[in-house]
């Protein structure tokens, strides 16, 4: 039976901290849903109704594109190991691009990942727990490096320029906003 929360305790804090995977979903009222994984040292609990996930460059830009329109995100971990939990943040997200203070301001709390490409920063308005009980049993090997690999041989200027190909609107047209400078 699942269980609901105002905040983020210190329960939930040191489960989320031993995860090495999270999903993000987000959604426009019409359109594909967006549901991805994310792993690495992407992630930071800011206070118990904050949260700070930074987001690499991939194939899309889905998130940042639904965001712009409907900030509602839901953030899940579940357990792989151990005891059998999943635990969702509700809320609603805002983007904020290398160009913005905000970036500017929080990204130090995350190690240097080539390709970063934005800040979401959640306001949680719920903590749900429940079993996990039909989640797979998975050993944990190692992170991938190959994200990591490739922005690095594409440098800054080769990644905006990939941003321009494959993260400036999202599958359904929407634009992101990854390269505009106003704000």
């Amino acid at each position: 039976m699942g269980k609901q929360y105002e905040s983020i305790n210190q329960k939930h804090e040191k489960f989320i901290a031993a995860q090495k995977i999270f999903f993000v979903a987000t959604a426009m009222d019409k359109g594909f849903i967006n549901l991805s994984p994310k792993g690495m040292d992407a992630f930071r609990i800011l206070n118990p109704n904050e949260a700070l996930w930074l987001n690499l460059t991939g194939s899309g830009n889905e998130t940042a594109a639904h965001l712009k329109y409907d900030k509602r995100m839901t953030i899940m971990f579940c357990a792989f190991d151990g005891k059998p939990i999943i635990l969702r943040l509700y809320g609603e997200a805002t983007v904020y691009h290398k160009r913005d203070s905000f970036y500017k301001n929080n990204i130090r709390l995350f190690p240097r990942i080539p390709g970063s490409r934005q800040l979401i920063h959640l306001k949680i308005k719920m903590v749900q727990t429940s079993c996990g009980m039909g989640v797979p049993l998975m050993d944990y090997k190692k992170e991938r490096l190959m994200l990591e690999s490739w922005a690095e041989g594409k440098g800054d200027q080769g990644i905006e320029e990939y941003w321009s190909l494959k993260n400036t609107t999202s599958l359904d047209g929407l634009p992101t906003d990854i390269l505009d400078d106003a704000k």
